[in-house]
């Protein structure tokens, strides 16, 4: 037809492909926004946690092994050292805050002249405790505020008591179980992280010096991932744990990593192996750029979608190894929350009541988190292939 102009077909970089073919993997869509709302979980860690202390770790023993949405009155006392509420917005997030109070789950409270008669709450298969007598004075905060007792009274009804419920129920020492699942997901993302970041930094160091080079250096790049690949992970956690003389949180993190990073190195080493043959390789080489350079600016960068994949298969794996670990009680330790942990901690309590809620509710976790991580993997993999058709972008 005339006057018709026709338009050059719009040119767009491989990555516009690469991220509409993710956007449209939903099953990959929906476990990344799992794991972004685990990330949001960790970084909130205990700004969120019904139980702010340090490490969840407020145990309440009358209130040990009870199931999910448990409520009961809970008497807070002032404790005399009121510097402990002295704590920064950041030190809070991170680290949370000592208890400003001393906490005592009770059935009914009353009042006789200046004490306090608290009846506590019956433990699981106990007798109820005696009635507690208290100065009202000594469970306020600056009782010299108030003017007579039925004020302090008043005040201690209002600030004092608290209808608590456990929406999540409590472990075998009376410890909130979702404030300790929700730092526990700062746990398993942060041993994810490091062992990933430690894992890429080796594997490709060790791959990409073995691919370029060959040679005896390949040869021994090949002997050093094979005699790693056999260590199993409980012997080199073992081993650094002992080499270290410590067992936490750190030192899981860096035995996670180090039985990782061989994978990485395979796939760097192969990729690497088939691309330095390329023409772009010869011609920097000719042109006298350095070794250095053509590997982390040419070689490199040209392999970063088959790391990405594997680098978010090794966090499902990461996550995994360490709830192993800590199961076995190599991992994380007490009274740090690892769902690994939490899990042994619920399988002690076979044949109790609360004992399936204990496992049930970290399995959950796990599972849900790896599978968010591995669909997203798969996702990522589709997304990298070139041969997946892309119509109506």
């Amino acid at each position: 037809m005339a006057g018709t102009v026709l338009l050059p077909p719009v040119s767009r970089p491989p990555s516009y492909y690469i991220r509409q073919r993710l956007l449209r993997n939903k099953p990959a869509m929906v476990g990344l926004a799992v794991i972004v709302l685990a990330v949001l979980v960790a970084l909130g860690g205990y700004a969120l946690m019904p139980d702010s202390s340090p490490n969840a770790n407020n145990g309440l023993v009358q209130v040990q092994k009870r199931a999910p949405g448990f409520s009961t009155t809970i008497l807070k006392i002032t404790r005399p050292d009121a510097a402990v509420q002295q704590v920064n917005p950041l030190a809070f997030v991170l680290s949370g805050k000592p208890a400003a109070f001393s906490e005592l789950p009770v059935e009914k409270v009353s009042f006789k002249g200046d004490s306090l008669y608290a009846q506590p709450l019956r433990s699981n298969n106990a007798m109820a405790d005696q009635v507690r007598a208290f100065a009202m004075a000594e469970v306020v905060d600056n009782p010299r505020q108030y003017q007579n007792q039925a004020e302090m009274a008043a005040a201690i009804r209002q600030q004092n008591l608290e209808n608590r419920t456990f929406w999540l129920g409590t472990d075998k020492a009376g410890r909130d179980v979702l404030s300790r699942l929700i730092l526990g997901t700062r746990i398993s993302l942060g041993i994810g992280f490091v062992a990933v970041l430690i894992s890429l930094v080796l594997g490709i160091t060790v791959g990409a010096l073995g691919g370029y080079f060959g040679g005896w250096v390949d040869k021994l790049m090949l002997f050093l991932m094979t005699v790693v690949w056999s260590v199993p992970s409980i012997m080199l956690m073992i081993a650094i744990s002992l080499a270290l003389d410590s067992k936490g949180v750190w030192v899981a993190f860096v035995a996670v990593g180090l039985t990782m990073w061989v994978e990485v190195a395979r796939v760097v080493r192969g990729q690497i192996l088939s691309l330095k043959e390329k023409t772009y390789v010869e011609a920097a080489q000719v042109l006298g750029v350095t070794q250095y350079k053509i590997i982390f600016h040419h070689l490199l960068p040209n392999i970063i979608g088959p790391l990405i994949v594997i680098a978010t298969a090794n966090f499902a794996s990461a996550i995994l190894v360490e709830a192993g670990l800590s199961f076995l009680g190599l991992g994380v330790q007490p009274p740090a929350p690892s769902w690994g942990m939490m899990v042994n901690e619920g399988f002690q309590l076979i044949g109790a009541r609360a004992g399936l809620y204990l496992v049930l509710l970290p399995s959950i976790c796990i599972s849900l988190l790896v599978l968010a991580f591995n669909l997203l993997g798969n996702g990522l993999r589709d997304a990298y292939d070139p041969k997946i058709p892309l119509s109506n972008v």
